[in-house]
């Protein structure tokens, strides 16, 4: 399967996970650069119109 062009990897779309709770993938590029794991806690902060996302540590 051929690479996808570095703009449309990053475009990713909402998903319904549960009944009341929305999800959006990251790239496995990106959480392998950080060297997140499965289950590792996150944080999630807004900024103006932006979602940031670290690590909880």
């Amino acid at each position: 399967m051929a690479k996808r062009a570095q703009n449309e990897n990053s475009i990713r779309k909402l998903t319904k996970l549960g009944g009341k709770s929305l999800c959006v993938t990251i790239p496995i590029e990106i959480i392998r650069e950080f060297g997140w794991r499965e289950r590792q806690k996150l944080v999630v902060k807004k900024f103006g119109k932006k979602v940031i996302i670290s690590d909880w540590k």
